[in-house]
């Protein structure tokens, strides 16, 4: 009997080899399985924006402009080299004869933050009727040293060394000017993900539909054929796929505008990259609520973290050297100067030093006490405006835990009336086999199906931006990109 099973199969397995290739059974095991693409997930995204968005980069040039702005603010300070040669020619009283008689001089000038200058060098004489006083060295040079200083107004507190002080702020403000880009983009990043991965999700709904009721209308075409269905049913059938059909198209259009929206914030190079529909991954199981303590940690945090509160600490502080400055300016002007005759003419006659004592007393000090009442109404308005910032931050964090708690509430509720439409569809296609429901039913059963899926799909979007919302609202993507939640992979059946 075995021989004769053999024989007959030998013939038959040559055959198919010969003319139609492989038995199904054994070309399925020969076909290696194909796999999914590999999901794109949040943590890629916000990568993507950290590394190459034009926005991230542009802010990034902030700190170019600050460098810029400390240099300019020091490049009053820089030391100067001075050559000056000065040359007089005159007629002494009583003579006739021209004399001519000058000065060369070499020397640093110096000034420094505090207000004080300063000056050193040397003075070659000109001419042999040129009269050094003070300070000669040798037969014709002066040594040259000389000194000006505020005792009251501009000691410490001047307008160059307020600006050297702001100019130091520029760096730092920069650095938040950087993180609030980054904050924001990855918010926007992170809610336009998930509302792409759940485009696609919508979308593989409807194409599931429309199989369904393609396959449907294939039976009654059958059973209309065999008289067993009206042909009106035929049509309600194939109105059914139709209508599915724009609705898939609907919804294919809305993954097309959410993958260009989705290539925004995906760069490579010069140009966005669109998202593959097959890398959209799966939601990821909702996690626990943080705990009490833990919300209370985060809102302390998202007071000092949060950029638009760094913001404000920062213009506080460029406000408190306003502040010193104009308190410092109504003080009366008292400077002191020593330094060497610098007018020719006045060193030719012998005049070397010059020693004096400057008051000036403004009357009215108008204009100081308008800059110190302006930078007082300032720093009050900026208390006020973080005090704002900081409820701001609180609130955010309130508000992203209610868009938590809500969207997972609405998730529970979706689930439950996806299961009981799930139950209700199984139940009208029973009752249509039977012959005890009409196809319209049956139509309305699946549609109430889709809907309710539609709904948990949309409900488990809103989960995961509620989660993104609350990492933004506690500034955790302020310094450096944080993943938010994990992303499962799966095979492709």
């Amino acid at each position: 009997m075995m021989r004769t099973l053999t024989s007959v199969l030998r013939p038959a397995l040559v055959a198919g080899l010969l003319f139609g290739g492989l038995p199904p059974a054994f070309a399925a095991e020969s076909t290696p399985p194909t796999l999914a693409a590999i999901p794109l997930t949040l943590t890629e995204v916000l990568e993507q924006i950290d590394r190459a968005h034009p926005l991230l980069q542009g802010s990034g040039t902030e700190k170019i402009v600050a460098k810029g702005k400390l240099l300019k603010a020091l490049g009053q300070f820089e030391p100067q080299a001075v050559i000056d040669n000065e040359i007089e020619r005159f007629i002494p009283s009583g003579q006739t004869e021209t004399k001519t008689a000058g000065f060369s001089d070499y020397f640093v000038d110096l000034r420094d933050p505090s207000g004080i200058r300063g000056m050193a060098g040397y003075r070659l004489a000109v001419g042999a009727d040129a009269k050094i006083p003070d300070l000669k060295i040798g037969t014709n040079q002066q040594l040259l040293l000389g000194a000006s200083v505020p005792l009251l107004r501009g000691l410490l507190t001047n307008p160059e060394n307020a600006e050297l002080q702001r100019s130091g702020l520029a760096d730092p403000k920069a650095d938040v000017q950087i993180a609030q880009t980054r904050q924001d983009l990855f918010l926007a990043g992170a809610s336009q993900y998930w509302d792409w991965v759940a485009a696609v999700k919508l979308m593989d709904v409807q194409r599931r539909a429309l199989k369904v009721a393609e396959d449907r209308l294939k039976q009654i075409e059958g059973r209309a054929k065999a008289g067993a269905v009206a042909p009106l049913d035929v049509v309600e059938a194939n109105q059914e796929v139709q209508r599915r059909k724009e609705i898939l198209i609907a919804a294919t259009r809305l993954v097309e505008q959410e993958q260009y929206k989705l290539s925004m914030f995906l760069w490579n190079g010069q140009e966005p990259v669109r998202p593959k529909t097959d890398r959209a991954p799966d939601f990821p199981k909702e996690s626990e609520p943080p705990a009490p303590e833990t919300v209370e940690a985060d809102k302390v945090a998202a007071k000092r973290a949060r950029p638009e509160i760094k913001e404000v600490e920062i213009e506080a502080l460029i406000n408190n050297i306003d502040l010193e400055l104009a308190k410092n300016n109504l003080l009366p002007s008292l400077d002191a100067e020593a330094a060497p005759a610098r007018n020719p003419e006045k060193f030719v006659l012998g005049l070397g030093y010059r020693f004096g004592v400057e008051l000036r007393v403004p009357i009215f000090q108008r204009r100081s006490r308008g800059e110190v009442l302006e930078a007082q109404g300032k720093a009050d308005k900026l208390v006020l405006l973080q005090l704002y910032r900081q409820q701001q931050a609180v609130m955010d964090v309130d508000n992203a835990l209610s868009a938590i708690e809500r969207a997972k509430q609405r998730i529970v509720a979706a689930a439950d009336a996806l299961r009981m439409a799930k139950t209700l569809e199984e139940g009208e296609r029973f009752r249509f086999n039977l012959g005890a429901t009409s196809v319209l039913f049956v139509n309305i059963r699946e549609r109430n199906a889709v809907d309710s899926e539609n709904q948990l799909i949309r409900a488990r979007a809103d989960y995961q931006k509620a989660l993104a919302l609350y990492q933004w609202a506690i500034g955790a993507w302020a310094g450096t990109p944080t993943p938010v939640v994990p992303v499962t992979y799966k095979q492709r059946p």
